[in-house]
């Protein structure tokens, strides 16, 4: 049996060797993608500068109140329409996904499609 420790261990070495490959620019920002036990984050990255253009989370005060409970499906389809809407707004439309070592099914999927539905071009 995997325990706890082991599984971040894993999804901690298979996200280095995405970020090998992955970097964003001004032109083109890395959307990463957190999940945690208790909520999901997402943020879009200007690597060339490191630094953070947008970022959206089920911690925000405004979320929290139309989203329950940070750990669902609809939580993360709705930081991705938010964190899509918001770029949209800072005239970014394209970008480099990162699904920050996570298995692409789930939240981190739902979180990804909402956010192209709002606009986002991966």
């Amino acid at each position: 049996m995997i325990t706890k420790p082991d599984k971040e261990a894993v999804r901690a070495r298979r996200h280095a060797r995405i970020r090998r490959q992955l970097s964003g620019t001004a032109a083109r920002p890395r959307l990463n993608v957190f999940r945690s036990d208790k909520h999901i984050y997402a943020q879009m990255i200007d690597d060339v500068s490191g630094t953070t253009i947008v970022s959206a989370s089920t911690v925000e005060k405004s979320v929290r109140e139309s989203v329950p409970h940070g750990n669902t499906v609809a939580a993360a389809e709705a930081i991705g329409e938010l964190v899509a809407k918001r770029a949209v707004e800072k005239g970014i439309s394209k970008v480099v996904f990162d699904r920050g070592g996570y298995l692409y099914h789930g939240r981190i999927q739902a979180l990804a499609d909402a956010a192209r539905k709002a606009g986002l071009e991966f």
